[in-house]
């Protein structure tokens, strides 16, 4: 599921770009419901194998998509789904 990214795909586009695509995916794939807390950064950069900015850059991205929120100190919720 969230390991299921690969970095090294010469996929075109930026890699925090591929890596908030794969996260949206994720999110409507498993049904994760809004208010769902998504894993920490730390762990989603060891689980996709990325750099923790990598996946900051990409939350920002999916922020700006109205698709998560987050709360300092508490983490990165789903705010809607993808497409929903």
């Amino acid at each position: 599921m969230w390991d299921e990214f690969d970095p090294d795909d010469r996929a075109p586009g930026y890699v925090y770009s591929r890596v908030a695509d794969h996260l949206a995916s994720v999110i409507e794939s498993q049904n994760m419901a809004p208010g769902s807390m998504l894993p920490g950064e730390r762990a989603l950069a060891s689980m996709l194998g990325v750099s923790i900015g990598t996946v900051r850059r990409a939350a920002e991205e999916l922020r700006q998509r109205n698709i998560v929120v987050t709360l300092p100190a508490k983490g990165t919720f789903v705010a809607r789904r993808p497409g929903g």
